[in-house]
């Protein structure tokens, strides 16, 4: 018995595992004095409960003393180890695995080393201190280079603060093993965006050239670009729109392919998806 494994039972369940995963996972052992297995797994989980030092939980539950808890979650075999973060059962394992196999499932329920990190840099930025926000991530890849969020994070502050080979760099590292492909092909459409003009274009004026000459195609083009950057997305979209209705393989077909990468962009968030179905539908018909 240590500090970070304890005994629970029905009355104490909420306390002692729904509450306290939402601090750190809690894994419960269900087991049962008749039950040999159970008295293999014991020591190994608490062995290892005292080595994580508190990263997480052990709560060892006497399965034929507190039928009502093992009942309310399946427990059909025993032992049977059910882990519990914030307040969910997330995920289980019956039997008594080896110690090798049960760091994997301990390791897997943990948050990354560089996670308190990435909340304080998403904190920072939230609150407009971009430099502070990009030093945390710099940081928490120096504690853990392969964290992909990170990685993405980084380059999507290197995108907003105009630092386009730094954020060139990042997407193109993570171009063919990214697990996250939705978010990376979301940034590396913002970042041609960025890289195809309209960052600090006036649209004022683009839109006074067009009032001048509805036909200047180049000024439409480079105000879809300052419009998209400024994350006004429908009227940069109608400006593309009507550039394909012009001359569809203007520039080589740049209105139709900045109409898509605007699609990618927007396509992983679902305050767009009816912006972006409405326009699919638009360059369909305009293209047929």
């Amino acid at each position: 018995m240590n500090a970070f494994s304890l005994d629970v039972g029905n009355a104490d369940f909420q306390d002692k595992v729904l509450a306290a995963s939402h601090h750190a996972p809690v894994l419960v052992d269900f087991w049962a004095e008749w039950c040999a297995p159970c008295r293999i797994l014991k020591p190994i989980l608490e062995k290892l409960a005292a080595e994580y030092g508190g990263r997480f939980i052990l709560a060892k539950l006497d399965s034929d003393r507190n039928q009502e808890i093992a009942a309310r979650y399946g427990v059909r075999g025993i032992p049977n180890v059910k882990a519990f973060v914030n307040g969910e059962m997330v995920d289980e394992f019956t039997g008594a695995l080896p110690e090798a196999q049960i760091r994997a499932f301990i390791d897997g329920l943990l948050p990354a080393p560089a996670e308190p990190l990435r909340i304080a840099a998403r904190e920072a930025r939230a609150r407009g201190d971009v430099e502070v926000a990009g030093s945390l991530l710099a940081d928490a890849l120096q504690l853990d280079p392969a964290n992909e969020t990170v990685r993405l994070d980084l380059a999507e502050i290197h995108i907003d603060t105009q630092q386009i080979d730094a954020a060139t760099t990042i997407l193109a590292a993570l171009e063919h093993r990214a697990k996250d492909m939705v978010r990376l092909g979301a940034l590396q459409a913002r970042l041609k965006l960025l890289t195809a003009g309209g960052a600090g274009a006036d649209p004022a004026t683009l839109a006074a050239r067009i009032a001048a000459d509805a036909g200047d195609l180049d000024a439409r083009l480079q105000l879809a670009h300052a419009l998209a950057l400024a994350h006004d997305y429908r009227p940069a979209l109608e400006q593309l729109l009507e550039i394909v209705r012009r001359d569809r393989q203007w520039q080589d077909q740049a209105a139709r392919k900045t109409m898509l990468d605007l699609f990618t962009l927007l396509g992983g968030n679902a305050q767009y998806d009816d912006l972006v179905r409405e326009f699919r539908v638009q360059l369909a018909r305009t293209l047929n």
